[in-house]
């Protein structure tokens, strides 16, 4: 089922370089949550502040009643056996097989026996679709099976806690969509957390159970994934729907640096979107399969804008299918309902 990871207060800088600051979140024990933000906003720093490469400066991340910043290396290393991560490039060794890269963590960190890491390497193999390219070396073969010989890799210790650093990074669309489809079955087999960062939009919006974004150095809001693709907050709406125009810059740097050159020329600046209090996370029942489009919102008697569906229009079960468009559940007859279709592609 995997374990909940609650994130209380977290701050990162590098020198006087505020990366982000009290950062509050929980994931959901099993589910696939996506963090989003624009470049620079520091989420592989989240991800690696979590398994514990990096030392935040302030705030708790507490896995099983322990606090991670606060354990001494031994036990540090204890906790880390219970996360999985696939890295933004692979992170495949150039001079080994898909094989022994797979391998590598069950040599170095368990006592088996080799027949018993071959039967593992094996199943996991199978699990992302690379049997019979065992022998093969990183360079032999395309960007989209090495993300996932890196994603055999990251599941051969049983991890509960699986990180994904872009795992869209230099693929094209046709093969996201194959990984993306890859992590959802994954995410049924293992029984998993899930946490990936990325900039795909449709990764965002069809593959997650629970989104966050990152903007300005702080969580402009987590929560559910239809909350977030119904927001009316600026930057949410702004990101989501790759607008030009909004409160994110080019960069972080240019957005402060704008805003100060504006404020001294006498210009009416507005102020930042506020950042709301944290979304309850999503319920936990089956993904996707048993949760249909605004389930959470009716269970929480919340009245989505009209259209916001639009968002989530694929998750529906059946093609053609009639929701009322109040709550997008199942109704008969004509009154007041709207048919949602699955998108192409």
């Amino acid at each position: 089922m995997g374990v909940e990871v609650t994130v209380e207060g977290l701050t990162k800088s590098f020198g006087r370089q505020l990366i982000w600051g009290d950062v509050s979140l929980t994931l959901p024990a099993g589910e696939i949550s996506v963090l989003l933000g624009p470049s620079g906003t520091g989420k592989s720093v989240f991800l690696k502040t979590l398994v514990g490469l990096l030392k935040p400066e302030a705030g708790s991340i507490w896995i099983r009643d322990k606090d991670l910043p606060k354990l001494s290396e031994h036990d540090l290393y204890e906790v880390r056996k219970l996360f999985g991560v696939l890295f933004q490039d692979g992170a495949l060794f150039g001079s080994m097989t898909l094989y022994d890269n797979i391998a590598f963590p069950l040599r170095e960190h368990t006592k088996k026996s080799e027949r018993e890491v071959r039967d593992i390497v094996m199943e996991k193999m199978e699990m992302v679709g690379l049997l019979g390219a065992e022998k093969k070396l990183p360079g032999e073969i395309s960007g989209g099976m090495r993300k996932r010989a890196g994603l055999a890799r990251a599941l051969v210790l049983d991890p509960e806690i699986i990180l994904f650093d872009e795992p869209d990074s230099g693929l094209d669309p046709v093969r996201t969509a194959y990984l993306n489809q890859l992590i959802v079955d994954l995410n049924q087999q293992v029984e998993a957390t899930f946490l990936i960062v990325t900039h795909d939009i449709n990764t965002a919006r069809t593959l997650p159970d629970n989104i966050g974004l990152l903007y300005h150095r702080h969580l402009a809001m987590f929560g559910p994934r239809e909350m977030l693709l119904c927001s009316e907050e600026p930057v949410v709406r702004q990101f989501l729907n790759a607008q030009r125009v909004g409160p994110i810059g080019m960069a972080e740097e240019k957005d402060a640096d704008e805003l100060a050159a504006e404020a001294e020329s006498g210009q009416e600046i507005p102020p930042l979107p506020p950042v709301p209090v944290q979304l309850p996370p999503s319920n936990g029942l089956p993904r996707r399969t048993q949760r249909p489009p605004g389930e959470w919102c009716r269970q929480n008697g919340v009245t989505p804008p009209p259209g916001s569906f639009e968002g989530v229009d694929w998750t529906v079960p059946d093609e053609g299918t009639v929701y009322s468009s109040r709550y997008a559940q199942p109704v008969d007859g004509d009154q007041d309902t709207v048919t949602l279709r699955r998108r192409e592609g």
